[in-house]
């Protein structure tokens, strides 16, 4: 056991970083790059049965942008306020050619006490179930199920589902629990009113963790051409998502107690963000975007990063999971600070002089 070492329900990790599934995981190669690296899981780019979303993939487009939302080059060296915004479609293979694939790659990944993990996106139903029994036959340890998929209300009808009905969470979730003995992590949106109640309607159907959550949709006008940025809307994410991520996680652990593995996703860049997320009670992130711009060299130096920060806590990941969560008060809890408008009156005046 180390420092780093994680438990996602029945899952032990040597670390808490996980490699997202996205381009960066969308062939061997890259998935043995990412294992290099020291991930202690690697999620390989999603695929389901739609013929509409594999030829999305076609479409795909991104930009990089900075804090005034200017194009800045995709040099794999991005500025740690650099947002990713960008559209994209599913991994065009055959299914049972990239299961085969994946169990190769999972064999090799357990020589370096690590997990690949199949990520299925939702279109229908029953063809999802069976392609978790075929997971689950192929020898594959793990499996994430996306229903948060930015891109859902934005590509061809049926060819990914976006899912923020909890009930319908709970169905579905349901039906994957009936047909697989696998863990299952289930994706959600955080374009809900209520991630909390989809985390909670994920567990009642038999979710071993929840991952929290997926981008957000955005649109941006283009102040050069006066047209739409990428022609389309497209999904926004960067470090400025953290802090909403980290609500939503903190909310959750205290909404469903500190014995549910919670995993986070959208707003780490670095090693200290992935440590941000586990105290705010994530036992692991998975690191997408940062890695797609950044390269694989993003997490070796996470993990670098966070064993340095538990290290100087003298503490482990466990000790320390959950532990701002587990202090967050109430506006009303918190101390008077009489005077507080003498500290920032004068700032405030003295930039309108």
């Amino acid at each position: 056991m180390t420092r780093l070492t994680t438990t996602i329900g029945r899952l032990t990790l040597k670390n808490p970083v996980i490699c997202g599934a996205g381009e960066q995981t969308m062939t061997a190669d890259a998935i043995r790059a990412a294992l290099a690296s020291g991930a202690g899981a690697v999620v390989a780019k999603s695929t389901n049965e739609s013929t509409a979303a594999k030829e999305q993939l076609d479409k795909t487009d991104y930009v990089l942008l900075d804090a005034q939302w200017n194009r800045l080059p995709w040099n794999f060296q991005p500025p740690a306020e650099a947002s990713l915004f960008g559209r994209s479609g599913l991994v065009q293979r055959d299914f049972e050619e990239w299961l085969q694939e994946l169990a190769l790659l999972d064999r090799e990944a357990r020589l370096q006490d690590a997990y690949v993990i199949p990520s299925l996106i939702l279109s229908d139903l029953e063809q999802c179930a069976a392609f978790a029994q075929r997971i689950e036959q192929a020898g594959l340890r793990v499996l994430e199920l996306n229903i948060g998929a930015p891109h859902g209300e934005e590509a061809a009808k049926g060819a990914i589902v976006l899912e923020r009905g909890a009930a319908r969470i709970e169905a579905i979730v349901r039906r994957l629990r009936e047909a697989t003995t696998l863990p299952l992590w289930i994706k959600l949106t955080g374009q809900s009113e209520d991630v909390v109640g989809l985390a909670q309607a994920a567990r009642r159907g038999g979710a071993d963790s929840v991952v929290m959550m997926g981008r957000f949709m955005g649109f941006i006008p283009d102040l050069d051409s006066g047209l739409p940025l990428l022609g389309t809307s497209a999904a926004i994410g960067g470090a400025w998502a953290l802090p909403l991520t980290a609500r939503w996680v903190m909310q959750t652990r205290k909404a469903m107690g500190d014995d549910y593995p919670l995993i986070a996703t959208n707003g780490a860049r670095s090693g200290l963000d992935v440590a941000r997320f586990l105290l705010a009670g994530a036992c692991a992130t998975e690191m997408t975007s940062a890695v797609f711009t950044g390269g694989y060299g993003v997490l070796s130096d996470a993990i670098e990063e966070l064993e340095t920060y538990v290290a100087k806590r003298e503490s482990t990941v466990s000790e320390l999971l959950g532990s701002a969560a587990d202090k967050v008060q109430t506006y009303q809890q918190q101390p008077s600070r009489e005077g507080w408008w003498e500290q920032f009156a004068p700032k405030c005046q003295g930039s309108l002089a």
